[in-house]
């Protein structure tokens, strides 16, 4: 495989899964449009390092700063957050308010659907980032900011696993549902 095409998806699965301004290359022929995940599927779990790296160093700077070991993780999933546009924790909120309030597929789907957030929605965003930050503080307190970079890279890498057939038959189904929505 040539360099060329390896940054190439890479971009490709950074633009996807982040908010990281990244340019268009100059052999890309639509550097904007929702990718083939079947073409970029090795390429995003590098793409996950690079995001679990932009958390990692936040909270090794922080470290650094001599600010607190909670203060620290608050900041490194703050700045996650941010980079990957929440992107998760929408999806997170979204199947919560389906699964929480929908009496039937077609009820969940249409809540799943709604923009706004509810009950469920709120909560269960609030208890995964608590527990994240939770994690990750503790992770500081047992094994020092180095280590914990690492496995932020790491978990990063991981996340964005989507490798299998059958992922990649339901992410495509996921876009395709996405994009039929009003």
């Amino acid at each position: 495989m040539q360099a060329d095409r390896i940054v190439n998806d890479l971009f490709v699965a950074l633009r996807f899964y982040s908010r990281l301004p990244l340019p268009a290359l100059a052999r890309e022929e639509a550097p904007f449009a929702v990718p083939s995940l079947k073409r970029i599927a090795y390429a995003i779990p590098l793409a996950g390092a690079v995001i679990g790296f932009v958390g990692g160093a936040c909270l090794l700077l922080a470290t650094l700063l001599g600010l607190p070991s909670l203060l620290s993780a608050i900041l490194a999933v703050s700045a996650l957050v941010l980079v990957t546009g929440a992107f998760h924790e929408d999806g997170l909120a979204d199947t919560a308010d389906g699964f929480g309030g929908g009496r039937d597929r077609d009820s969940k789907l249409l809540i799943m659907r709604d923009s706004r957030i509810g009950s469920y929605g709120g909560a269960a965003l609030c208890l995964s980032l608590l527990m994240r930050v939770g994690v990750l503080d503790g992770l500081l307190h047992a094994a020092g900011a180095g280590v914990t970079l690492i496995l932020l890279v790491a978990a990063g890498a991981a996340n964005l696993k989507v490798t299998w057939p059958e992922d990649m038959k339901l992410a495509e189904l996921i876009l395709r549902t996405r994009e039929a929505s009003p």
